[in-house]
């Protein structure tokens, strides 16, 4: 698979590059066998004012050791010094520690370097007042181009070896000390981009590994980073020691086995990040379903309480206008009934209004028929003598009518003659001895008086018989029943006179 060598290179590269900002870091490889011994080679000359000499090593990778060559490195900051990284034993093998930069040199493991890195401290050059001053008596300076610059002899006090590894069998035994501990303790930077580069390249070129060179790089050291060919670029003179070729059979077994086992892991780290990434895809898919149904659901439901709203409005307005209908119909139900009723009532208080005008004008016809005041002296009886009878009426169309006294008729109560006695009332003109009968009958009849006889018009108008002189007595007989129709007889009398 094409994607295995790519993983491999760049957990290799992860191993190789990862730095920590408080100390310098330990590489997570650990290998059996120590790295080949370090190459003879001169250094470059210093290209400019401000680059640092950073020393080569041998690092590893999936084909084996390589050799990294040392090159001059534009500091990353004013004051800031390089302390190389180193193969230290621990743990049943080798693990390669990372280089830094920071304000002192810290511990490397003891290795000679060569070029001012002598096992334990710089002694290649110094910072004052920003400016980097180096020392000609360990670094290639040309004092033309560069003249900030010192020359102080390095005694180097240690067993000169091309040793390149702390610890294991044959490894520098050196520890660091306070002084390295405190410097490993300070503020640090790890390497710049530029020397990452320049590891890459290494790297990538196969005649760097140690089975191909046998110890002896083509490009040992560096003008610049990255420059592995031209005139900057400066091949080892010889290996630092015979190259062993158990030695480098045996680290590339055990590179075979790591690498088998690094192919193992990155297999099992594609095949996890390859289901996680399915997984991941199932989830995003499933959610993107449940999102999409939700949202189909939420839009279903939304149309469905639209369409029950719309459904509920216009049922509601449907109502409504059967309810104004049925209220309108009722109010002209009712309207119409009600003017019935007023036009009815109005036809009846009509009527009624009619009839009592009509009462009223009948009333207001009739005169009012005022009983006689009673006399309470016996009666007169009338003489027989028919002559004087026919001789009244003379008499009476002389006199002025007759009005009614009022004295009278205010003290005696109205009587009004029951049916009873209207029969008896009949007047009978040869028997004279009747009207000497009437005062037993003085006293008004109990009896409640009834409208017929009551309403009898012919009896109210006679002035002839109420003119009479000589009927006057008969007051007391007035209020008889009996007596009450004498003026009709007497009313006869002129016919007779005729």
């Amino acid at each position: 698979m094409r994607i295995i060598p790519s993983i491999r290179s760049l957990l290799f590269a992860f191993v190789m590059l990862a730095i920590s900002a408080a100390s310098f870091a330990q590489i997570g490889v650990s290998i059996s066998v120590g790295p080949p011994a370090l190459p003879v080679y001169e250094q470059p000359p210093v290209p400019a004012q401000g680059y640092l000499w950073t020393p080569g090593y041998w690092a590893y990778s999936d084909g084996g050791y390589f050799f990294v060559p040392g090159t001059w490195v534009m500091a990353p900051q004013p004051g800031f010094l390089w302390t190389p990284g180193y193969w230290g034993w621990g743990g049943g093998g080798f693990a390669f520690n990372e280089g830094y930069w920071g304000p002192q040199v810290g511990f490397y493991g003891g290795i000679n370097y060569g070029f001012g890195y002598g096992g334990e401290g710089y002694q290649g050059g110094r910072w004052n007042n920003g400016q980097f001053e180096y020392n000609r008596s360990v670094n290639n300076v040309n004092v033309t181009n560069i003249h900030n610059t010192y020359n102080t002899t390095v005694i180097n006090n240690t067993t000169v070896n091309r040793v390149s590894y702390n610890g294991g069998e044959g490894g520098i035994t050196a520890r660091p000390t306070a002084q390295d501990e405190a410097a490993a303790n300070e503020k640090h930077i790890g390497p710049v981009a530029a020397q990452t580069q320049h590891v890459a390249a290494a790297r990538a070129n196969p005649e760097q590994r140690a089975s191909a060179n046998q110890g002896k790089p083509p490009v040992a050291a560096t003008s610049k980073p990255g420059e592995f060919t031209g005139s900057g670029a400066v091949a080892a003179k010889e290996a630092g020691a015979p190259y062993k070729a158990t030695e480098s059979k045996a680290a590339e077994n055990k590179a075979t086995e790591s690498k088998a086992t690094e192919n193992k892991a990155a297999e099992n780290k594609a095949a996890e990040s390859k289901a996680t990434e399915n997984k991941a895809a199932e989830n995003k898919a499933a959610e993107s379903k449940a999102t999409e149904n939700k949202a189909a659901e939420n839009k279903a439901a939304e149309s469905k309480a639209t369409d029950n709203k719309a459904a509920e409005n216009k049922a509601a307005e449907n109502k409504a206008a059967e309810n104004k209908a049925a209220e309108n119909k009722a109010a002209e139900s009712k309207a119409t009934e009600n003017k019935a009723a007023e036009n009815k009532a109005a036809e009846s208080k009509a009527t009624e209004n009619q009839a009592a005008e009509n009462k009223a004008a009948a009333s207001a016809a009739k005169p009012e028929n005022k009983p006689r005041p009673q006399i309470a002296k016996a009666p007169v009886p009338k003489p027989e003598n028919a002559t004087h009878a026919k001789a009244a009426p003379q008499k009476a169309t002389a006199r002025p009518e007759n009005t009614p006294r009022p004295a009278a008729s205010a003290e005696k109560p109205e009587s009004k003659p029951s049916p009873g006695t209207a029969k008896a009332s009949t007047p009978k003109p040869q028997n004279t001895t009747h009207a000497k009968a009437a005062p037993k009958t003085a006293a008004p009849s109990p009896e409640k008086p009834k409208p017929v006889a009551a309403a009898r018009p012919q009896n109210a108008p006679h002035p002839q018989a109420q003119a009479h002189p000589e009927a006057a007595p008969r007051t007391q007989a007035a209020v008889h029943p009996e007596s009450a129709p004498k003026p009709a007889k007497e009313e006869a009398r002129p016919e007779e006179r005729r």
